[in-house]
């Protein structure tokens, strides 16, 4: 099988869509002889924070000498980054040949997989034959029914901030969505969660009785910020010393300490991650599209916010980094997304907006974007490409000024190959 045909079957039409319940993925894997069930997981879910607390932790469990997997999604420049080891992408060869592999069992099923779970299943097989001491697994859009929940009981299962997301399939309230997210935590199972609103805390308390699970809140008054600037950030967690992380912002602080705590439940069972793994870990941490320093003179700064809670992260950092800069904004959403309440808190930050259309079958077009951003009483422009949209802000920004590029990562690829050459 070609690299092409590989990528053709994964994305066929025939697995579009998304199907809750995880009878497929569970068949297909039964089929493929079960790989997961060599594998040991952290697995993680949330709404925000997801990924990047998944690499701190791949990071850290690398430089602690183990062999690890790390499984998310979307990818940013090549499907490739969704499932790598060691830090590695999956390369073409082994693509084709697992896929190779799975494609009878997956054509021999009455009830087609979606593509996520047919990818989830590609994903497992690959870690299998790769030999992986421990997979950060991270959840697709849920929780309970998100093909990745077909394993056994993780090592930990990381429940990272919760906001209303995606809530025709979730639930319309925060404990609503609580509850489905915490369909991760397994009977007799470890759980590590994000410090949340009373009603939240209270779905985790009630879920964690049921189930007899060791529940641990991260304790954010152990976080001790020291000093930050666009290289990287300082900062201090209780019982760990001083440490410095390679990525900005202070929700990666807080997702820093989702990790560490994560680290002192692991070594707990009797995992040997040294404080050096540690600290080399968090220091080398790469995870592209969040907050993420592209280029100087301007600055250009690439951040995948798409919610509102990203927003207010947004927020945050440009105040942080980026106080009385003028900033232009290049812009693409997808449009099933609340944009409009989305852009409202940042409207005071950016002089003006270029507006782009991701390149997705679910974006907004950036004419409809910018007659949006207008009406909301800022400056607009539309532009034909992410290229253009980019070319247009460097035009118009003098080398003490900023370039943010945010609101999808589904365009961060197109914004990284013009901006590194990638």
């Amino acid at each position: 099988m070609t690299l092409d045909a590989a990528l053709s079957y994964i994305h066929s039409v025939a697995w579009q869509g998304s199907k809750p319940g995880l009878s497929r993925t569970r068949e297909l894997l039964q089929k493929m002889g079960d790989p997961q069930k060599k594998l040991r997981f952290i697995h993680v879910a949330g709404t925000n924070g997801k990924g990047s607390t998944c690499a701190m932790l791949e990071s850290i469990l690398r430089n602690a000498g183990y062999r690890t997997g790390l499984y998310t999604s979307p990818y940013i420049s090549r499907f490739h980054e969704r499932m790598q080891v060691e830090g590695r992408p999956i390369s073409d060869e082994m693509l084709c040949a697992v896929t190779e592999f799975v494609q009878p069992f997956a054509d021999a099923m009455t009830d087609s997989p979606t593509e996520f779970e047919l990818v989830t299943a590609i994903a497992m097989e690959f870690f299998a034959r790769s030999g992986c001491d421990i997979v950060l697994l991270e959840c697709g859009m849920g929780g309970e029914l998100d093909s990745t929940n077909i394993i056994d009981t993780p090592e930990c299962a990381v429940m990272c901030t919760i906001g209303l997301d995606h809530m025709e399939f979730l639930g319309d309230t925060l404990p609503a969505i609580a509850r489905t997210k915490a369909g991760i935590f397994k009977q007799g199972g470890m759980c590590v969660t994000y410090p949340a609103e009373a009603e939240v805390e209270e779905v985790y308390r009630e879920v964690a009785k049921q189930r007899q699970l060791d529940w641990r809140r991260a304790d954010f008054s152990r976080l001790h910020p020291v000093s930050h600037d666009l290289s990287g950030q300082r900062f201090t967690f209780d019982g760990f010393g001083t440490l410095q992380l390679a990525l900005l912002g202070k929700n990666q602080l807080e997702n820093a300490a989702m990790a560490l705590t994560v680290v002192e439940a692991l070594r707990e069972k009797g995992w040997n991650i040294p404080d050096r793994a540690v600290s080399e870990g968090l220091s080398t941490v790469q995870w592209p599209g969040r907050f993420e320093l592209l280029r100087t003179a301007p600055d250009v700064i690439a951040d995948g916010g798409h919610n509102p809670q990203c927003m207010r992260a947004l927020c945050e950092n440009i105040r942080a980094y980026l106080p009385n800069r003028k900033i232009i904004a290049v812009v693409g959403v997808l449009a099933d997304k609340e944009y409009e309440e989305m852009f409202r808190p940042i409207l005071p930050y950016v002089e003006k907006f270029i507006t782009v259309t991701p390149p997705n079958p679910r974006a907004l077009h950036a004419i409809d974007l910018a007659e949006t951003l207008v009406r909301l009483g800022t400056k607009a422009v539309a532009a034909e490409t992410v290229e253009d949209g980019l070319k247009l802000a460097l035009f118009m920004s003098g080398q003490n000024d900023a370039v943010l590029v945010f609101g999808s990562l589904y365009m961060l690829g197109d914004v990284r190959n013009y901006i590194l050459g990638e």
